[in-house]
């Protein structure tokens, strides 16, 4: 690593240590790398100050190619925050994710027996290439006339997908020892996974499609973990068919793959909000249905967490706003497809910027760095000392100072709900309010997201103000 780089993150790290003794800050430094909802986020986040280059910075929204740099080369202070955990690619990385999964579904098995262990069976036969080519040759053969699906293991938006049904087309993929001399003498291939194809998705106007929703971890060691009730879905721009495996924009809905279709209208789209979906099909299968649908839905977050718990590299400094994609079957059973590090944050039409938006103001909101900072005033030092968990964000309505008030005991803030604490969450108001004592998960997925009168009621006017 170059001595420039190690310098800038470095510099970063130090960011409150160097600042005089005494000195207060009215402001939060945020370093942002990328150019779309996030940094607008940002400067429009009242009391924040974005910084360029090497400048010292409190809050930092990187790419994962920042953090592989600097990350190591960063010293801390406590109140910093990064978005991503430093091995983030446990969950992230197709073939990592499966190998967890396996080894987490294997311990379940033998400590708490096969029922407990089922409930892990959430994601297709999936096998790494070229490293376990001959055990999946073995279950190739078991389902002659399969359609299979390559993805490479750390590669996005549908680059370097496609289908097969015959081993000639997957050639390169053979193990060392297989392959010719000329072959071998040739560079390694990319490492792929090779997934068994979901042949019968559940489709909605004939087009497949699959869920985009969002998880907010901000700790594993606890395990504390939030749901967003906004989410979408994406739908391929094409009628779904098996026969033709070469046309991506039958078989993939990644947007960055369905814009470039022919006809793709982009003042149309090619998304559903998720309280859309939730709604169609409660009309087409009933509540009932759909409640046990989003239960199962619930279980992938939560058992693809505890899977890397022991495994991710736990940090206060970090937090991470994962991007899980779902894929439903006609039977409505939820398949984990993959889970994303860095989710786009890049909108499509309006209404997906204003979800976007609204996902990432909440985010700042939980990660709280106006409370981790402490900027203390005369009032506020008064207060604290008291013992009052109070903290200053820079909020002026018709002259009227606001405090945003966090206890850490939230079950929900804006359209966040915890669903994992240590534990499973259950909701305040469930079915024991009429006369039943089953616990409810406090997961509000496709749900109403009154955000703005629930963060009303955090915002609490400083003492001795009127509340406008």
């Amino acid at each position: 690593m170059s001595k420039n780089k190690q310098t800038a993150g470095h510099k970063g790290a130090y960011s409150s240590q160097r600042k005089k003794e005494g000195e207060v800050r009215s402001y939060i430094r945020y370093r942002c790398g990328l150019t779309n909802t996030i940094q607008d986020v940002l400067n429009q986040r009242p009391g924040w100050v974005e910084v360029k280059d090497e400048g010292d910075w409190d809050f930092n929204w990187c790419d994962v190619g920042w953090l592989r740099e600097n990350f190591d080369h960063s010293y801390m202070e406590e109140h910093v925050r990064i978005c991503h955990f430093r091995n983030h690619y446990e969950l992230t990385r197709k073939n990592l994710m499966v190998k967890n999964l396996k080894r987490y579904r294997k311990n379940l098995e033998r400590e708490a027996g096969r029922l407990e262990a089922a409930k892990c069976d959430f994601f297709p036969r999936t096998f790494e290439l070229p490293s376990e080519y001959h055990i999946f040759v073995e279950e190739f053969k078991r389902s002659p006339g399969s359609t299979w699906i390559m993805k490479p293991v750390a590669r996005s938006q549908g680059k370097g997908i496609f289908l097969f049904r015959k081993l000639k087309d997957i050639i390169d993929w053979r193990k060392d020892g297989t392959r010719s001399e000329e072959q071998r003498d040739e560079a390694q291939v990319e490492s792929y996974v090779a997934q068994r194809y979901i042949e019968n998705p559940y489709l909605i106007a004939g087009r497949k499609f699959d869920l985009r929703v969002y998880v907010l971890v901000t700790s594993y060691i606890p395990l504390k973990a939030w749901l967003h009730r906004d989410g979408f879905a994406r739908f391929s721009n094409t009628r779904f068919s098996l026969n033709s495996i070469d046309d991506q924009y039958v078989h993939l809905t990644n947007v960055a793959v369905q814009k470039t279709a022919p006809d793709y209208d982009p003042e149309k789209g090619c998304k559903w909000l998720m309280q859309q979906l939730r709604c169609y099909l409660t009309a087409k299968h009933g509540f009932e249905t759909v409640q046990t649908l989003f239960k199962e839905i619930d279980n992938i977050f939560i058992r693809s967490l505890l899977s890397v718990q022991k495994t991710i590299i736990n940090d206060k400094h970090c937090f991470e706003l994962y991007g899980y994609d779902i894929l439903l079957d006609q039977d409505l059973k939820p398949w984990l497809i993959e889970v994303n590090a860095s989710p786009s944050l890049t909108a499509s039409s309006q209404e997906d910027y204003d979800l976007k938006y609204r996902l990432l103001e909440d985010t700042l909101h939980i990660v709280d760095m106006e409370g981790r900072y402490h900027l203390t005033f005369d009032k506020l030092q008064k207060l604290l000392g008291r013992g009052w968990r109070i903290f200053y964000v820079d909020i002026v309505v018709q002259n009227i100072l606001f405090c945003f008030s966090l206890t850490g005991k939230e079950k929900r803030v804006g359209g966040f709900d915890l669903m994992w604490n240590d534990g499973p969450v259950y909701t305040d108001v469930g079915l024991e309010a009429m006369g039943c004592s089953c616990l409810v998960a406090n997961t509000h997925l496709g749900c109403v997201n009154d955000r703005q009168k629930q963060l009303q009621q955090l915002l609490k006017p400083f003492p001795g103000q009127k509340r406008t």
